[in-house]
């Protein structure tokens, strides 16, 4: 007999949801607000539908606990994954536990913690510190704003305090990066391969400009947050990231083509002003520009603030004592390599940690994506101790 969190996750996995696709989100959205009605949820449906305009349905459930405390806690989770790709071992829309793993698409990211948030709120009497309000969201795999971006900015859903349920086990998440994505475009003239003396190929200054690229990402290395990176990470404290990470130019092996271009990703700071790391950039490439004398163009295409909570807050100790209760110490405190949904909360001045069941290990986003048992279970535990 499987454990009611198991059984619950065995449904969540069966179901593909797709974050490109969009597929099986109103089937999932359904079971989850069954879920969530078993266990004395009250249950509301909103679906962005009108505003995306591309038709397709994005239903985010909320339940809702209300215990009689004076303070409102919210569990963030999704239900979006990301495809599952080629190579799995095993079915990725079966759960299959052998051992102390479960694996299957969205077992870890972000499955478990509806699953586990579920498990917790069916434990939880009459009274609590906090009620409840329980969002399982999709679209978090592509940024979140038809998720709990439109449940947080469009619906303006009020909480005092929330916690994200998608991160790792090993560590209390107060902040998460920022990021600027954007694409360096050089320019040149189009012609005949066998002519190149009538052409200006724009790959090989491309290749330039990327080279001296190099010296911007180490120079982003050597920025340190004041909080701490991820258990496993090669710095003690969150560094900045620069990375180009798609290429392309030309249509034909004979033809130059009139541009080239590369499009890159840099991580921000949690603590980091984004408009100082922004400058830094435009003025890194604007004097490498210059020095290899080449026509070329910055284009920022996304940015995204990180957050920080401060780790003296209130909240964060109160999460911290939740920790304690469950491993006998609190868990230690740092910041994501990446972003998460406490971006919404955290734009709101709402306070927000990150905790959940994804492993370092557990191939999230991967082939053969599993979730330790125990930490299924841990995360569950954490969160009874949190509200009750």
């Amino acid at each position: 007999m499987l454990p009611y969190e198991l059984k619950v996750l065995e449904e969540l996995v069966s179901i593909n949801t797709d974050s490109i696709k969009k597929c099986g989100y109103a089937e999932c959205a359904s079971l989850i607000s069954d879920r969530m009605r078993e266990v004395g949820l009250k249950v509301e449906v909103f679906d962005p539908v009108a505003l995306t305009g591309d038709g397709k349905k994005r239903p985010n459930v909320v339940g809702t606990l209300d215990l009689g405390a004076e303070s409102t806690l919210g569990l963030l989770t999704h239900y979006d994954v990301v495809p599952p790709g080629e190579g799995w071992k095993r079915d990725p829309f079966r759960l299959t536990i052998e051992g102390d793993r479960a694996y299957g698409r969205g077992s870890a990211d972000d499955k478990s913690a509806i699953a586990a948030s579920l498990g917790a709120l069916s434990r939880i009497g009459e009274k609590g510190k906090y009620n409840v309000k329980l969002i399982a969201s999709p679209d978090e795999e592509v940024g979140g704003r038809w998720g709990i971006g439109y449940v947080i900015n469009d619906l303006n859903l009020r909480l005092d305090c929330g916690v994200v349920v998608d991160a790792m086990p090993d560590m209390v998440c107060v902040g998460a990066s920022g990021i600027v994505q954007g694409e360096v475009l050089v320019r040149g003239i189009q012609g005949h391969a066998g002519y190149p003396h009538r052409s200006d190929n724009p790959i090989p200054k491309l290749a330039s400009l990327i080279r001296e690229f190099e010296n911007f990402a180490r120079f982003r290395e050597r920025k340190l947050s004041n909080i701490d990176a991820p258990p496993g990470s090669p710095n003690k404290k969150l560094w900045g990231r620069f990375s180009f990470t798609i290429i392309g130019g030309g249509e034909k092996e004979n033809i130059i083509p009139s541009n080239a271009w590369a499009r890159f990703d840099m991580r921000v700071l949690p603590d980091e002003p984004l408009e100082e790391a922004k400058l830094e950039l435009i003025n890194f490439f604007n004097r490498s520009r210059e020095n290899l004398n080449i026509e070329a163009e910055l284009r920022i295409m996304l940015e995204d603030k990180g957050f920080l909570t401060p780790p003296e807050h209130p909240f964060v100790k109160t999460f911290l004592n939740a920790t304690a209760s469950v491993f006998g110490a609190p868990l230690p405190l740092g910041a994501s390599l990446g972003g998460d949904d406490g971006k919404f909360l955290a734009s709101k001045g709402i306070p927000v940690v990150s905790y959940g069941a994804i492993a370092e290990d557990s191939h999230f986003h991967g082939t053969d994506e599993f979730v330790y048992i125990r930490d299924l279970m841990h995360l569950r535990d954490v969160l009874v101790k949190l509200i009750s």
